[in-house]
């Protein structure tokens, strides 16, 4: 049986202030936006779960990428 393995990428909030608006900006690391395939101007959804926690949710679901058979060999042969 496979086991889910988090990645977790660190990053830092950047407040802009502007005479006419405030906003804090996140920054998506590329790694992770080429290993979910994220295209520009997709839509996703921040959903909080609480003061310490955030989920951010892809509106349009995507497929899920398919092992190559390389891959697949290596996992089964795991203990």
């Amino acid at each position: 049986m496979l086991q889910s393995r988090a990645m977790g990428y660190l990053v830092k909030i950047q407040k802009v202030e502007r005479p006419t608006n405030r906003s804090y900006y996140l920054n998506f690391p590329v790694a992770l936006a080429e290993a979910l395939t994220v295209k520009k101007g997709e839509k996703f959804e921040w959903l909080v779960e609480d003061k310490n926690t955030l989920l951010l949710l892809r509106l349009r679901r995507s497929k899920p990428r398919k092992l190559n058979q390389a891959k697949r060999n290596r996992q089964n042969r795991r203990p």
